[in-house]
């Protein structure tokens, strides 16, 4: 049995609450009739007033002791400067709130929302969702007929009218629930590319995006190796945001491992004209193009410090300095930020700020490798394909004993997969262009599984100086890297790693012609990683 008092909170309704003489019982009167519910006796209730109406109030209080002897009526002076400002409004409301005194393990509280203006009903029904009001909404109503209470002094008959409590814990609602869960499934399966993944551990992952992409405003962090699909996570949950939340700024996207020198911070936070040789215009950077909008740094840990205590300040107070100016600018962006980095480590070795790594990790997310998730090699394999046929405007698609052998290879626990879904996309993109009339047959399954496994060959002495060939892997093509001999391979991994954490092409030269340049007269290093570099078709501006 429910032995909690029922506390109604309603401002007075100026014109429907007025009655005068033994009339005012022929007429409805929400705040009065609403003591006259059959269903729940009103314990208190919370009358919020002007001030000029305090006369109309006291009649209003009187006739519901009539009506009602057991319920308490409180008056509650609210002063409004514009009953139709909802900035004064919801700041009032909102203080009375803060000085009430809820007692919820007494008490249930019901929220009048037919008196008021209709800016005040606004507020009334913002204040109890964010719970700042702790109770149900109350809807009444007029009906024909009269409510079965009396007065015992007069006998007159009060109409009662309807009511209609409303809980705004939307759960208890199975037909709202069941919508709701609809929606949460398209926004899923909207995160997923539409891919009908199988994973269970990466479903439950995007269960939880979904859930915080459309609640928080705060950085996300996507973490796990290259190719894992951060980039392409990002911008779904951009485009999200986007459609469910009213987000109307751009999308950003920029791979820090290309910010170089002098020219990261100029390129993320803008500079001014002539701040140095070369800037000949303001530049707004990137952090300006993403107000309102959404920036995504993916390897983020590519940072440098600099560039790391402007991005903090950035993100805890909406402001930086751009290059040359001397005052700051603003930009209100949501970050997320993609790395294949342990943050963690790097903060321990001095090279990432441990501020920061608090800062961007409220909500972090660790991408599995497609290696971690072959039960979705066959769905992401269909989702290459229609891939394909929007590229390039043909379709393709495999005969059945093709597509088997190749699940067979691809699922098989040896396929190493190391560029992940970069993997992936590219064997499909060879098989499909290189098969007659867009059928993909056995022997181009067989040509591209010959491909992978050469490329994925790793030499013994390679593992013990670099470990895995990742660096490679982020500017070349599997089938570029498959062209070249192993031993180049790890060579040129070793120096596209001295490179990408130097900030110039002296300075990697100076580290990787260490021994050789103190027995040469002329030490153009810079130079000499050009030369190496341009034999793979690279250039070190570009890594």
């Amino acid at each position: 049995m429910n032995h909690r008092k029922t506390v109604v909170l309603g401002f007075l309704g100026t014109n429907l609450d007025r009655g005068e003489g033994a009339g005012r019982w022929e007429k409805w009167r929400p705040s009065v009739a609403l003591c006259a519910a059959e269903e729940f006796t009103v314990g208190r209730f919370e009358l919020l007033i002007d001030p000029a109406h305090r006369r109309l109030a006291e009649q209003v209080a009187d006739d519901i002791r009539q009506l009602s002897p057991e319920t308490e009526v409180r008056f509650h002076e609210i002063p409004l400067r514009d009953p139709w400002d909802f900035a004064d409004v919801y700041e009032a409301l909102h203080a009375f709130c803060a000085s009430y005194r809820f007692d919820r393990s007494r008490e249930d509280y019901l929220v009048h929302m037919t008196t008021g203006t209709h800016v005040a009903q606004i507020c009334l029904f913002l204040l109890v969702e964010a719970s700042f009001i702790p109770g149900r909404l109350v809807q009444t109503g007029p009906s024909k007929g009269r409510g079965a209470r009396r007065d015992g002094g007069t006998g007159a008959a009060v109409v009662a009218g309807t009511r209609q409590v409303i809980d705004l814990d939307l759960s208890k609602y199975d037909r709202l629930a069941t919508r709701f869960e609809v929606e949460a499934e398209r926004a899923r399966d909207f995160l997923r590319s539409g891919i009908a993944t199988r994973n269970r551990a990466f479903n439950a992952l995007i269960e939880e995006i979904e859930v915080v992409a459309l609640r928080s405003r705060a950085p996300i962090l996507l973490t796990g190796p290259t190719g894992a699909g951060k980039s392409q996570l990002a911008r779904r949950i951009y485009e999200l945001r986007q459609d469910r939340c009213g987000l109307d700024g751009a999308f950003v996207e920029v791979n820090c491992a290309t910010l170089r020198g002098d020219t990261a911070a100029s390129a993320l936070f803008g500079h001014r004209k002539g701040a140095f040789t070369g800037a000949g215009a303001d530049r707004p950077g990137l952090l300006r193009e993403a107000d309102g909008g959404m920036l995504f740094l993916d390897e983020i840990g590519e940072l440098g410090a600099d560039e790391q205590a402007m991005l903090l300040r950035a993100l805890e107070e909406g402001t930086f300095l751009p290059v040359g100016a001397d005052r700051p600018a603003r930009s209100r962006f949501q970050l997320i930020a993609g790395t294949n980095r342990d943050l963690a480590a790097a903060t321990a070795e001095g090279a990432f700020r441990e501020d920061l790594l608090a800062r961007i990790n409220l909500w972090s997310f660790a991408l599995p490798a497609l290696a971690e998730r072959r039960e979705d090699i066959a769905p992401n394999l269909d989702y290459e394909l229609r891939r394909f046929a929007e590229r390039e405007g043909r379709a393709a698609g495999f005969n059945k004993e093709a597509r088997a052998a190749f699940l067979r290879f691809a699922e098989a626990p040896d396929a190493a997969w190391r560029g992940n879904f970069r993997d992936l996309n590219a064997a499909v993109t060879r098989m499909a262009t290189l098969a007659p009339r867009g059928r993909i047959r056995r022997d181009e399954v067989e040509a591209e599984v010959a491909r992978l496994r050469a490329s994925w060959q790793r030499p013994a002495s390679g593992r013990e100086v670099v470990g895995d060939l990742a660096a490679l892997e982020e500017v070349l093509s599997a089938e570029a890297i498959a062209a070249i001999d192993p031993f180049d391979r790890v060579q040129l991994d070793y120096v596209l790693r001295v490179c990408k954490r130097s900030k110039t092409a002296s300075e990697a030269g100076r580290e990787l012609f260490e021994v050789s340049r103190a027995q040469r007269e002329t030490k153009n290093d810079s130079d000499r990683v050009r030369k190496y570099l341009a034999r793979f078709g690279l250039s070190f501006g570009a890594l």
